[in-house]
């Protein structure tokens, strides 16, 4: 059994405090790790079947039959590690702004460190996800503008609870088209969300990509005794340049 309660890590960064803690929970008989920002939650080894989801439902979405891929955000490695899951991933590009979090990962101060930052074919970036897409240069800077299969993104909160405002125009209709320049023609984004599934953010995505589903994903609450959910939003292109009067394939799920 672990300690009862050990903070690993803390550093002031420019959008607040973070930390990295650990704590032993007796009820369930395991450990937790946390990632705090300031006082808020950013993110829990407790709750992690959505962000597994934002892989799974993601990288399904995608006929290619090789996949290169970018996951925005590393904060514990779930989405990463699922994503690495899937045979057709050949690349995997993870974009963390915050070079403590891939530091802990490199550090094994967190479960699947070891396991990510061994795989060949993971490149832990330390950059600004957002920033990446407005410059317009893309992802790898070996190969600007080089074109991914999927993004999966898990950085925010929701499209409208955002941890930096800086972060907002990335959700709206001209952002996103700036984020498909980065995609594949067939390319999926897929995004995931603490929110229930938002009608407006449905039809923003569907303004640029022409399938678009909103999932609803459960999972137990052993603090509620009762189910929680999240939603993971899959927007598949067809096309870069979308036709005028096409069906946008828009469904709630």
């Amino acid at each position: 059994m672990s300690a009862r309660f050990e903070e690993l890590d803390w550093r002031e960064t420019s959008i607040g405090t973070i930390s990295l803690r650990r704590r032993w929970d007796r009820s369930l008989e395991r450990d937790v790790h946390e990632i705090k920002l300031d006082e808020e939650f950013l993110m829990s080894s407790l709750f992690t079947v959505a962000e597994v989801e934002l892989a799974r439902l993601g990288l399904a979405a995608s006929p290619a039959a090789e996949l290169d891929v970018v996951v925005g955000g590393l904060g514990l490695g779930y989405t990463a590690r699922a994503a690495l899951e899937e045979p057709r991933v050949r690349s995997l590009h993870v974009v963390e702004s915050l070079g403590e979090v891939i530091e802990w990962h490199r550090r094994e101060l967190l479960p699947l460190g070891t396991e990510l930052t061994s795989d060949p074919r993971t490149r832990l970036v330390h950059d600004d996800f957002f920033a990446m897409v407005g410059a317009g240069t893309g992802f790898d800077a070996e190969a600007p503008r080089r074109r991914f299969h999927a993004v999966l993104l898990d950085i925010d909160h929701s499209p409208t609870h955002v941890l930096d405002p800086s972060h907002a125009w990335c959700y709206e209709p001209e952002g996103l088209r700036r984020l498909a320049e980065h995609l594949e023609p067939g390319g999926v984004f897929a995004l995931w969300s603490d929110d229930p599934p938002s009608e407006e953010f449905t039809a923003a995505l569907s303004e640029v990509f022409d399938t678009v589903r909103a999932h609803v994903v459960t999972f137990d609450n052993p603090y509620t005794g009762g189910e929680s959910s999240n939603t993971v939003y899959t927007a598949v292109l067809g096309h870069l340049e979308r036709q005028a009067d096409g069906d946008t394939g828009a469904h709630l799920a």
